[in-house]
């Protein structure tokens, strides 16, 4: 259409010609309701047969006016020629497909604009990265089709394009293990039965160092690693790695490669790595390093007290048990560690640096002076353990606050390609993964959550995803009030309010710092894998201002439209990190 300016005004039907644009009533006017005078014949000596049609094309229909009757004309002329004569299909024997797609066009506006609608999980949006648009049935979409001519519109069905052979690219990364230390007990099966159950791991502090602090209650691990790991090996690792390897270990079991490493399992030790999050490791070793020179001079410094001090002691172990020479990284990032961790072994893996790695987080730092400059902070839950419900209280109206925990959390991440070759079974597909920083404070989050929403949509945008395919979210959620809302707004903003469970672990577990990303994405693994969602201990009444559809009481089914789970973590100083993950079809799982 020509870029010039309507000036309706009033002519009668004997003046109009071709190429006028007209509308036949000032009502047709107010509702943009134009046609384009195609052609004109003396019906007779009174009257005129005037042949119409949609400005941006339909299909004709005649009219017989008086010759003196009063019609709107645009003050724009057409070139006839140009305006196709078209008409809609009817779709009522078409079988629709997702990612199949639908224009809509308001073909009796010259400045009408074509929609485009795209069929995703059963449903056609118009915005496949807004939750707040409503989707609309297949049966609208083919009323559409039917009224089109009569109503002025255009609507055209365009079936999903043939997939053709793509040209090598980043290979598809899977899950096919799981391992965990967590203060619910030791593995995996410990961990998820507690979720479900909605049992929590948080106790009060024993021990004489902590008799002093304002605040006593943290998330333990109930067993002494150490006693379940060699003598000697054990007495060269910090806690956090001796949680670790034992993580690393499980998770490498349940892959189904053998006991021991990459030799007894015949892989090529320099094509498998290690990816571990950890905050400080063990900032016991350093502290009794201390203590130990002040008591007793240099010479009753232990040797190992650097080595097992540096936070990379956790990666540095895994390796040397299971003989991994590929890489062993560490990410240091805050509470967001472990996720940041994942999805750089996810890039590893993508792009042909890996063929396999371990990745995830563990932290042990449940030390009497964490805890004290926690509490100074103002940071930590005083509510008491014995009361029958969990202290830390994600998104509940009560939060009063975190509770420090520690632990490790493990996933084997594997090409796509290796794991099928050798059969082995794949939980889920580890899709995609965003980052972003508040540039905020110090500690305290972007109240906006600007951050937090830049990092969810980076998240479902490298998965290759959209908004509408994510069905769960497990939350960071430290039951902090600034961190609760901050993460809360964010979810709104991307994902709609109410749109899509969310759960909370922290209420189970506490905080696991560096590990909490580890041990959340195998529960996160967990609920794609299983199709439960586990509910928020501790949160008996929602705060009304969180706005989400919080999972609380009893496990819930997992939706079935969609196939992204997302899984967030955020740290201090504004690291922001969310994994995706992604559910397969249950032919594609099958393996050993």
């Amino acid at each position: 259409m020509p870029e010039v300016p309507l000036t309706p005004h009033t002519v009668t039907a004997a003046e109009a010609v071709p190429g006028d644009l007209i509308a036949l009533s000032r009502d047709e006017t107010e509702r943009r309701q134009w046609c384009v005078v195609m052609h004109t014949l003396p019906e007779s000596p009174e009257t005129i047969r005037v042949t119409l049609r949609p400005p941006l094309g339909g299909p004709d229909r005649e009219a017989v006016l008086a010759r003196g009757q009063e019609v709107v004309v645009a003050g724009r002329r057409v070139d006839v020629a140009a305006v196709p004569a078209v008409s809609s299909p009817r779709l009522d024997a078409v079988e629709f497909r997702d990612g199949d797609s639908v224009t809509r066009l308001r073909a009796v506006d010259p400045e009408g604009v074509e929609v485009t609608y795209r069929r995703r999980w059963g449903l056609w949006h118009r915005d496949l990265d807004d939750r707040n648009t409503q989707p609309v049935s297949d049966d609208v979409v083919r009323a559409w089709a039917a009224d089109a001519d009569r109503a002025g519109y255009v609507v055209r069905h365009h079936g999903r394009p043939a997939r053709e052979p793509s040209a090598a690219g980043a290979r598809r990364v899977v899950v096919t293990g799981l391992g965990a230390m967590t203060p619910l007990g030791t593995g995996v099966g410990e961990l998820w039965q507690g979720l479900l159950a909605g049992r929590h791991g948080i106790r009060e502090l024993e021990g004489e160092e902590f008799a002093e602090l304002p605040v006593r209650t943290a998330g333990v691990v109930p067993v002494d690693p150490s006693s379940l790991l060699p003598r000697a090996a054990a007495r060269r690792m910090n806690r956090a790695a001796q949680f670790a390897v034992l993580a690393a270990r499980e998770a490498w079991g349940d892959a189904g490669y053998a006991e021991g490493g990459t030799r007894e399992s015949g892989l090529d030790p320099e094509r498998v790595g290690v990816s571990l999050g950890s905050i400080l490791g063990d900032a016991s070793v350093l502290v009794g390093g201390d203590r130990k020179l002040r008591e007793k001079g240099p010479r009753g410094v232990s040797p190992l007290t650097t080595p097992m001090t540096v936070p990379s002691q956790a990666a540095s172990q895994v390796s040397l048990d299971l003989h991994i020479t590929g890489e062993a990284r560490t990410v240091t990032s805050a509470c967001a560690s472990g996720t940041e961790a994942i999805g750089q072994a996810v890039d590893r893996i993508r792009y042909g640096r890996v063929d396999v790695a371990l990745a995830g987080g563990a932290e042990a730092v449940v030390t009497p002076a964490i805890m004290a400059s926690f509490a100074a902070m103002r940071a930590l839950s005083g509510l008491d353990p014995a009361d029958g419900t969990s202290p830390s209280r994600p998104f509940a109206k009560d939060r009063a606050g975190f509770v420090n925990g520690e632990g490790a959390g493990v996933l084997v991440l594997e090409a796509e390609e290796h794991a099928r070759a050798r059969g082995a079974r794949i939980y889920c597909e580890a899709a995609g993964w965003g980052l972003s920083a508040d540039a905020h404070h110090m500690a305290a989050p972007d109240p906006s959550g600007g951050g937090v929403a830049l990092a969810l949509r980076r998240a479902v945008r490298d998965a290759g995803g959209h908004v509408v395919d994510v069905v769960h979210v497990n939350a960071h959620a430290t039951a902090t009030t600034e961190g609760d809302l901050a993460e809360a707004g964010a979810l709104r903003a991307v994902l709609g309010a109410g749109g899509v469970p969310v759960t909370a672990l922290k209420g189970h577990l506490g905080h696991l710092q560096g590990a909490a990303g580890g041990v959340e994405a195998v529960a996160a693994v967990l609920t794609l894998h299983n199709g439960v969602v586990p509910p928020t201990v501790g949160c008996a009444e929602v705060d009304e201002e969180i706005a989400l559809d919080i999972v609380t009481g009893t496990p819930r089914p997992l939706p079935g439209d969609g196939d992204l789970v997302l899984s967030n973590s955020f740290g201090f100083g504004g690291h922001n990190a969310v994994l995706a993950l992604r559910r397969l079809p249950a032919a594609h799982r099958a393996g050993r």
